[in-house]
This record gives structure tokens, C-alpha cells and sequence, in this order.
């Protein structure tokens, strides 16, 4: 395989709740199925039998949503439904579209959202492709449009999925097991200098290429704990001291790259721009820098954020603006939320709503 497919570009994350008290950060447990086993023999991956998560800004996402006009609002990274059931017991107004690659996760979120019966339809898919399944699922026009990027809590905790570098499990690291190359694919078929890039463009990680050629040399590396041993020797004792485990930049470029999320993100995001109704909110939490500079560029191409500096003239000609950012929202989590869940250290919220004049993203 050829490096440019990678290089041109190198996405979900938590979901999640009982259903109960609506806005409430109860936190919810999913079985694996299986029952815990040790990886101490070949081929044997721990799986988590029971996890704890709660959706990240909750509240806030859940407020900004159900602001929106009756219709459609779209769960773009389903996941465990978290933020889909909340929305629905807050807001009778709005039914639900959900969208997941993960088979698991539309299993989950199914059993969760079977109590809103018709207002709720999930559908597989990835969410560049968001227009055609929303089409096929007869939905024309969203009241609103939700993406929780990153990887899902389930992924993460489940070792056998790949996503994590805590325990030994298989290089997969796929959101559809159904198909695609996997991460062991790339950690072992790729170049010295296509694997760089890849944990370069993925991790923003200065030592990619240190990573890359002890990767190489080490081939073939077929589990999760033995990759992360190798990222961890080939950074500098002085680095590996500051910042937190390197495994994390590693394991999240594979990610990205494995599943082409920031290839998707952009027309993602144009495609439920262009679905807006009036008064419609798109609202983002991103997890990554990579992520959020392709979110703030997106919206800041639609909003008036792309009008002159204020105290300047508009050019005569130009048009309204086709949505407005969101002002005075929590861009980040709480610290009380952070210390309760880490995986909301990182977030970064963006929301726009459309506004009755101007045009889209068309």
C-alpha cells in the first residue's frame, strides 16, 4: 500500500447511561459476554466484564439540542446512547436518528432506547455518508445534529478491541470488525517512512519516526502491549517523564488512521450543515487538536465569524450568514467533571445554529 493514502489525512467517543433521571450523571454498565479470561497465553485477550461511563457536558449538550425546532435530531457517533437518551426524555418534541459503525454499540443502544419506540431509528454507517442514510432512513430536514468524536468507552475498555494500550489484546482497533485493514496491518506493512507519518499526523508526536524505525526493526508486533512497550523505549527518558504514557499519541494516530476519521470529518459536518432546518443547532465535541482545527474551520467558514473584523464595513453584496455561532456555551468540562471521568480532560465543545435567512453549505 502506498504511503499517500495515509499521508493525505489521517473518531468516537463515549457514550452512554441508564436510562433514569433524565439529565443525571448516573453511569452505566454493558457485560461483555465473556466471562474475564487472562492474556497470559497466546491468542487469550481480557475483556472487561462490566465498565462505568457517563457522557461528557451532558447537561449542556442535552440543552443546546433540545433548543431546536420539532423533527429529527441526528446522534452522528451513536455509541451507547448516553446523550440520544437524555435528549429524548428532556425534549418530547424531538425523535432521534442514530448512527454507529459498531455493531455492538447499535446493540446497546437499541435495548437502551426501546422504551421511545418510534421516535427512535438506528442505522449503520459511517457518518460521511450521513445524507444517503439519512435519505434511506426518510429523514429530509434535522432539528439538530450531534458528533462526539473520539473512541467510544466500550472500545476502549473492551482489551480485545485493540483501542487501549492498559493490557495485551490484538492489534484491531477497527469500530467495524466487519471489514478494513487493522492496526496490525499498518504496524507491520507499512514503510518506516509511511508509519512516521501515520503517528505523526495521527499523534502530532515529535518522536514518530524514532517510533516507526523501533516498530520496524521489532516486526512482526502483533499485540497491544507489546507496541506500546516498543513507543514507550523509543522515547527519550526525559520525554516519557512529561505529558503522560507516549503510548497515547501512538495508539490514537493507528486509530485515526485505521478508521479514516478525520478524512470523513469535513464532509460530515457539511452534509448535516446542508440538513439544518431553521433554528437547528450542529453542536461538536472533539477530543483531538487535529479534529477541532478541521471543526473550527468548517464552522467558521458558515457562520459570521467569516464576515470582516468588527467596526468594519460589510462589502455590499454580501450575503447573511447561513448560521451563528453559539456564544457563552462551556467550551470545555467542568473540573468537577474532569476529576470524575478523565476522558472529559480533553473535550472541546463548538455549536452553531441556522439561522432563518442566508444560505448553507450547498
Amino acid at each position: 500500500m502506498s504511503g499517500a493514502a495515509w499521508n493525505a489525512g489521517l473518531m468516537r467517543h463515549p457514550p452512554g447511561r441508564l436510562m433514569g433521571t433524565p439529565l443525571s450523571a448516573r453511569a452505566w454498565r454493558v457485560g461483555s459476554g465473556v466471562p474475564p479470561r487472562s492474556a497470559s497465553r497466546p491468542g487469550e485477550w481480557h475483556m472487561s466484564p462490566a465498565f462505568q461511563h457517563e457522557p461528557v457536558l451532558l447537561a449542556t449538550v442535552v440543552a443546546v439540542l433540545a433548543a431546536g425546532p420539532p423533527g429529527w435530531s441526528l446522534d452522528a457517533t451513536l455509541g451507547g446512547a448516553g446523550h440520544a437518551a437524555a435528549l429524548l426524555q428532556a425534549a418530547p418534541h424531538l425523535s432521534v436518528l442514530g448512527l454507529d459503525r459498531d455493531v455492538e454499540a447499535r446493540e446497546v443502544a437499541a435495548g437502551r432506547l426501546a422504551p421511545f419506540g418510534d421516535r427512535v431509528r438506528i442505522v449503520a454507517g459511517r457518518f460521511a455518508d450521513l445524507r444517503r442514510l439519512c435519505d434511506a432512513a426518510g429523514v429530509t430536514s434535522l432539528s439538530g445534529a450531534l458528533f462526539d468524536l473520539g473512541v467510544s468507552s466500550p472500545q476502549l475498555d473492551r482489551l480485545d478491541r485493540g483501542f487501549s494500550h492498559r493490557g495485551a489484546g490484538p492489534l484491531d482497533m477497527r469500530m467495524d470488525r466487519s471489514g478494513g485493514r487493522t492496526a496490525a496491518d499498518l504496524v507491520n506493512g507499512l514503510t518506516e517512512v509511511e508509519l512516521a507519518a501515520v503517528l505523526a499526523a495521527g499523534g502530532e508526536d515529535r518522536f514518530a519516526r524514532r517510533i516507526a524505525r523501533a516498530v520496524v526493526a521489532a516486526r512482526p508486533v502483533e499485540t497491544t502491549d507489546h507496541l506500546a512497550e516498543l513507543v514507550r523505549a523509543a522515547i527519550p527518558a526525559p520525554a516519557r517523564r512529561r505529558g503522560g504514557d507516549p503510548a497515547n499519541r501512538a495508539f490514537q494516530a493507528l486509530r485515526i488512521a485505521v478508521n479514516d476519521e478525520l478524512d470523513q470529518l469535513e464532509p460530515a459536518l457539511a452534509q448535516a450543515l446542508d440538513l439544518l432546518a431553521p433554528g437547528g443547532r450542529l453542536v461538536v465535541l472533539s477530543y483531538h487538536s487535529g479534529e477541532d482545527r478541521i471543526v473550527k474551520r468548517v464552522l467558521a467558514g458558515v457562520t459570521d465569524e467569516a464576515k470582516p473584523p468588527r467596526g468594519l464595513p460589510v462589502p455590499a453584496g454580501t450575503a447573511t450568514a447561513a448560521f451563528r455561532r453559539l456564544r457563552g456555551l462551556p467550551r470545555t468540562a467542568p473540573a468537577d467533571e474532569v476529576a470524575r471521568n478523565r476522558r472529559a480532560a480533553s473535550v472541546r465543545l463548538r455549536a452553531v445554529e441556522r439561522t432563518s435567512g442566508g444560505s448553507g453549505p450547498r
